[in-house]
Order: structure tokens, then sequence, then C-alpha cells
């Protein structure tokens, strides 16, 4: 009993040490949606998510945007929705989520992030 409790400890210690982690520059896939933390202004990141929009020939469907918080709709040629949501954490620290579709696509919701960043 003691070695599957000392199991399970175990396996949590990774979860808390993620959740610990979660600073600038991390990233995380949990429940189909990716989070990262950057270490840029907010209205930089935004800009990128609008170009990569663009870049990767989405139909934009829709944009709402205010100091704290934008969220951009877009679909994919095969009609996935890709929803960004940035958030303005502070100075120089923005926080993005992406969802594509409604259980999530892990690859592509990467390949975003990934057009975002290089945009920055």
């Amino acid at each position: 009993m003691a070695g599957l409790l000392g199991i399970s400890l175990a396996g949590l210690s990774g979860c808390l040490a993620v959740a610990a982690g979660a600073g600038a520059g991390a990233v995380a896939y949990v429940r189909g949606e990716l989070e990262a933390n950057l270490n840029t202004d907010y209205n930089k990141v935004v800009n990128s998510a609008r170009s990569a929009i663009n870049d990767l020939e989405f139909a934009k469907v829709s944009e709402n945007k205010d100091a704290l918080k934008a969220i951009l709709v877009a679909r994919t040629a095969m009609d996935k929705k890709v929803e960004i949501t940035i958030t303005n954490s502070g100075k120089k620290l923005t926080n993005i989520k992406i969802r594509v579709g409604v259980f999530g696509d892990e690859a592509l919701s990467m390949s975003i992030l990934d057009r975002i960043k290089s945009g920055l």
C-alpha cells in the first residue's frame, strides 16, 4: 500500500513542477487548449496573431480587442474553428491560448503558436 501511495505522489510531483514553472516562456497543452506565456508586448502579440491568421490563409471570422484581452476567431480550409485568446498579463508579459475545433488539435495549435512567435 505504501508503495502505491509513493508511486501516486511521484506522479503528482511532475504536475506540480509543471504548474510551478508556468512563468514566461512556458507552454502547456491541456484539454485541447495550448497555452503559452510570452515575454513580449501585448499589442505586438495581437498583431503577430493577425499576421499568422493571414499567412496560414485562415478565414477570419471575428476579432474583439480591448486594452486587456483580444479574441481572434478564424476557420481553416477544413472548416475547423480556431480561437486565439490573448491576455495582457502585465508589462511585457502576454498570455496566449489557442484552441482548434472542439477537442483541440495539438499539432496545428503548435504550428499557429510557432507562426505567431516568428512574427515577434
